[in-house]
């Protein structure tokens, strides 16, 4: 009995699962600009305007932030199917239907004509278009990680829902110093007939997809463990001009293991990028934490009041995101 008590002890022990992740243990830092393109999966509400006298669509309840996702119970993904549905009605309401914290809703809206144009108090967007920087490639799966945070709405501050998207060769031109309080930024062009992926998700941790560009393998770094990750000199590997890709000193001052994001704070001490951006601008978010020959994490956020340090994410974090 006793021996056949530890053969099912063992057996269960196998059947337990075990978290692992495909992710390889050298990726390619890059550190390189690119264009980023994101379109969401549905219509997505970002202001209200008046129409004459009225807020047509704040007194049928709309708010900022809520998903049109149908006109008169037809289904709209875009912008032109919303347009083309609205303008084809002949009656002076439309049965919006909408999608507020995961629950679908639907509402009356009164259209206002003007000049035989059909005017609903909405404004909506259903794509967005930006520069950030990628942050990693990994040769074996093909999977790259940029940002190191979610791209949110400007109106709204709420996160892209994504459809679906690409990302594109991009040259800085130029860039707006930070100043304490006002955070600068990086000023570009990217080019959309050069892809370079296509975009799977836009996360709290970044954004993801999959590489379709030309892989360097020249360099490849070691995936630090958060333990891994030292206090002291670091570089970040980003672009100020063209398309070079530049590595500048960085001191880490203080590591945080408990959280998700913001994990790593640090300083820029390279006096050259001082003199170019006055610290981190806008556009360097994604940009490669690297210490030796280990890459640790990624830049997402400046302290707007005092833009020569920041945060960075722990590049495992990325990674695991990556995969989901």
């Amino acid at each position: 009995m006793k021996k056949k008590k530890l053969i099912i002890t063992f057996l269960a022990l196998l059947l337990i699962p075990i978290n692992t992740f495909a992710y390889s243990s050298y990726i390619i830092a890059s550190g390189s600009n690119i264009g980023i393109e994101l379109n969401s999966s549905g219509i997505s509400v970002v202001g209200l305007y008046k129409v004459g006298d009225s807020y047509p669509a704040k007194d049928a309840g709309i708010e900022v932030g809520d998903i049109i996702t149908s006109i008169d119970d037809n289904n709209v993904s875009n912008i032109n199917d919303m347009i083309s549905k609205i303008n084809s009605t002949t009656g002076d309401t439309i049965k919006i239907g909408y999608i507020r914290n995961d629950m679908t809703k639907y509402t009356n809206l009164k259209l206002v004509r003007e000049n035989e144009i059909c005017k609903t108090g909405l404004y909506v967007r259903d794509s967005i278009s930006g520069i950030g920087t990628l942050t990693y490639i990994d040769p074996n799966t093909k999977i790259f990680g940029a940002l190191g945070h979610e791209i949110t709405d400007n109106n709204s501050g709420i996160k892209l829902d994504v459809a679906d998207g690409k990302i594109y060769t991009s040259v800085v031109t130029g860039s707006t110093r930070s100043e304490d309080g006002v955070p600068g930024e990086k000023n570009a062009r990217y080019n959309s007939n050069d892809i370079l992926g296509s975009v799977a998700e836009n996360t709290i941790h970044g954004v993801f997809g999959t590489y379709t560009g030309n892989i360097n393998e020249t360099k490849l770094y070691k995936v630090a463990t958060p333990k891994e990750v030292e206090k002291g000199k670091a570089k970040i590997l980003t672009v100020i001009k063209d398309s070079k890709v530049e590595a500048f000193d960085i001191n880490i001052l203080k590591i945080n293991t408990s959280g998700t994001t913001k994990n790593i704070l640090f300083e820029i001490t390279d006096e050259r990028l001082l003199n170019e951006t006055g610290g981190i601008v806008q556009g360097m978010s994604g940009s490669p934490i690297v210490q030796g020959d280990y890459i640790v994490g990624a830049v997402t956020h400046v302290i707007v009041d005092s833009p020569k340090k920041g945060y960075g994410i722990f590049i495992t974090n990325m990674l695991e995101e990556g995969e989901n």
